[in-house]
């Protein structure tokens, strides 16, 4: 069955690469037979990640840079990273209402994912998504984070444009942005500009990169734009600078060492998970509630607990 999707979807068959995501958010099985067989297609998209406080306007803004990217022609695939309903372990926003219209264009594939409790934001299973809408025939894949805040600098193993959204009027919460965010985003865009407080944004951001100059002398300053994504005033401006940067990542040669980041921490991330499971599978529940236990009366601490189940269930003697 997986080989007759995989040729079906490497002919552009959406519904086919519509399955292949469902197979590799849903079974890790199934998402590593997957990847083996269309990784030497995968490559080509380019990847743009959108993030943000929640209330900054990043889906209307994703609406308006699908239609920017469609007008040119491009294959477009969209992977909205929704929160995870407690009750069905299912997406909870489902971010594709606001980009309906373009539910019916061949040229576009939208798909919401849910995080499923990843610390990072991002679903679990997104690298292995992406590569699906790669191998497709993407050429450019926007990946709009849940927007929950300094975990979101996940991102950047995903991405790579980092697109950072943000409105006036946030107050204190841009100090948590300057903390963590912004060490990531390769574009800020304040939306929403038409509040009042915009020109303020725009100064707080130069300001603080102005602080750290030294810091782009040799390479990309982020870009900062404002925007008003209800009317799309901006976003053809803004799709230009994403188009921008991805010239300055392929002529410097810096989209190399994105990719090379990338590749060490999804391995990193897939040997991880893969520990984790044979963990659960060699260590009965009770076994590891009794050194849970020990723990907690303080008869031994978490390293020396750590340094047993490795031995007991992997053989590994720290």
């Amino acid at each position: 069955m997986i080989d007759e999707l995989i040729e079906r979807m490497l002919k552009g068959d959406k519904r086919a690469a519509a399955r292949l995501i469902t197979l590799v958010e849903n079974d890790d099985e199934k998402a590593a037979e997957i990847v083996k067989k269309i990784y030497r297609h995968t490559g080509k998209a380019h990847i743009v990640g959108i993030t943000g406080p929640p209330g900054s306007g990043k889906s209307t803004l994703l609406d308006k840079l699908i239609k920017a990217a469609r007008a040119e022609g491009k294959i477009v695939g969209v992977i909205a990273i929704d929160p995870t309903s407690p009750f069905t372990g299912g997406a909870l926003l489902g971010d594709r209402i606001r980009m309906q219209r373009h539910s019916t264009d061949p040229g576009v594939f939208i798909r919401s994912m849910a995080t499923r409790g990843s610390l990072g934001g991002l679903a679990k299973a997104t690298n292995d998504a992406i590569k699906v809408l790669d191998a497709y025939g993407c050429d450019v894949i926007f990946v709009e984070t849940v927007g929950v805040g300094q975990i979101e600098v996940d991102i950047v193993r995903t991405a790579d444009t980092v697109v950072l959204t943000t409105v006036p009027g946030l107050g204190d919460d841009i100090q948590a942005i300057k903390a963590g965010l912004t060490e990531i985003a390769d574009i800020f865009v304040v939306n929403k500009a038409d509040k009042e407080g915009a020109d303020a944004t725009v100064f707080e951001l130069e300001l603080m990169l102005d602080i750290e100059k030294e810091k782009w002398k040799d390479s990309w300053r982020p870009k900062i734009l404002k925007t008003i994504a209800m009317t799309g005033r901006g976003v053809k401006e803004l799709w230009e600078v994403i188009r921008e940067h991805r010239e300055y990542l392929l002529k410097t040669g810096k989209i190399a060492e994105k990719k090379k980041f990338r590749a060490e921490e999804e391995v990193k991330t897939i040997v991880s998970s893969m520990i984790a499971k044979r963990i659960g599978r060699k260590m009965q529940e009770d076994e590891l509630m009794f050194l849970i236990d020990k723990i907690l009366s303080r008869e031994i601490d978490p390293y020396s607990a750590a340094e047993v189940v490795l031995e007991k269930s992997l053989g590994v003697k720290v």
